[in-house]
């Protein structure tokens, strides 16, 4: 597949580009986009169009920032029937987890993930946002960086951001960055990261959701956008999450449910950049956090319901996830849906 991205993700650049004294559709045409195309939720353009019309942007109107100041102008609605899924999310990790599945419904070329924190601060974990090339083009990254902040903030109510990683040089004077984000902003880094606090996941989002429309959202996205190069990853998350807590979990048993050796079924894994051991925690994640928050099982049938050991090996594997032990996770949610709205 061509690597493109939705036209809505440039919506509001003409009227912005027009304000700071530049025929913002013409610039558009300039590049080949229709300026009618981004008021489309289906349109797609190229992706190198896209990052070439955002640099030549920002070079003609002398607005380093340009890529900040229309990542402020935008919202989720910008992503399509992703925005609903994300909004409609009961906590901020699975919002995270429909984007990182999902993000492609947008852009094949880019991802969300998860990531330890590149300053190895405890308590500290990183989002990281990614494209096909490396590094994102400056003005791709503060966009792209600085929606998923903003959306962030948006859903979160406030989240505690400790710092902001970008991979560039900075593009305008660095109080502009650190006014946007709130937080201190660090350039010339390998990734463009938000590091936020290992409870990020378990906040709840904020007003609550709709857990029908999530559902359609996700089943719509499921029915119409199939993943790029997801087979057997999809597959292996499948037979996983079936088996969890009464099947074997290890690359073995999956491989010959899969009728496929071992060896082959991580080459598969390693084409679609993911290994056996990421998708099996990334399924214990979400079983845990469901059996933990959604239930009032022991702990102890909860330990055996994600294929673990030991109830001390779900206490370490929740403080990695969540940056609290499952008592705690369990009693602050119980808190937040007793609170209910503010």
């Amino acid at each position: 597949m061509a690597d493109v991205v939705r036209a809505a993700g440039l919506r509001g650049l003409p009227d912005l580009v027009t304000a700071l004294g530049r025929d913002g559709d013409a610039l558009l045409a300039a590049h080949g986009i229709p300026p009618t195309a981004l008021n489309s939720d289906d349109a797609v353009i190229p992706s190198t169009a896209a990052a070439r019309v955002l640099e030549s942007a920002a070079t003609a109107c002398d607005c380093g920032d340009l890529g900040l100041r229309l990542a402020g102008q935008q919202n989720a609605s910008v992503l399509g029937p992703l925005a609903i899924a994300i909004e409609n999310s009961p906590t901020l990790g699975e919002a995270l987890d429909c984007a990182r599945r999902f993000l492609f419904v947008h852009s094949p070329g880019l991802t969300v993930a998860e990531v330890p924190d590149p300053e190895h601060r405890p308590g500290v974990s990183g989002i990281r946002y990614a494209g096909a090339t490396s590094p994102l083009p400056p003005q791709v990254a503060d966009l792209g960086l600085g929606l998923l902040h903003r959306v962030t903030d948006l859903l979160s109510g406030g989240y505690g951001l400790r710092s902001v990683h970008l991979p560039h040089p900075p593009l305008a004077p660095v109080a502009r960055y650190t006014a946007f984000f709130g937080a201190d902003v660090r350039f010339d880094q390998p990734a463009a990261v938000l590091r936020v606090p290992q409870t990020l996941a378990a906040t709840p989002v904020a007003g609550g959701g709709n857990e029908m429309l999530r559902e359609v959202a996700l089943d719509y996205m499921r029915g119409h956008f199939p993943a790029p190069g997801s087979f057997t990853s999809a597959r292996v998350r499948h037979l996983l999450a079936r088996g969890l807590g009464s099947a074997p979990v290890h690359l073995a048993a999956v491989a010959r449910q899969l009728r496929t050796h071992p060896r082959t079924l991580q080459r598969r894994l390693a084409d679609e950049q993911v290994t056996f051991e990421e998708l099996l925690d990334d399924v214990r994640r979400s079983a845990a956090h469901r059996l933990i928050t959604s239930t009032d099982l022991p702990l102890s049938q909860v330990t055996a319901m994600v294929s673990l050991a030991e109830q001390s090996a779900l206490t370490r594997a929740c403080r990695r996830w969540f940056g609290v032990p499952p008592r705690e996770l369990r009693r602050a949610t119980r808190l937040s849906r007793d609170a209910g709205p503010a």
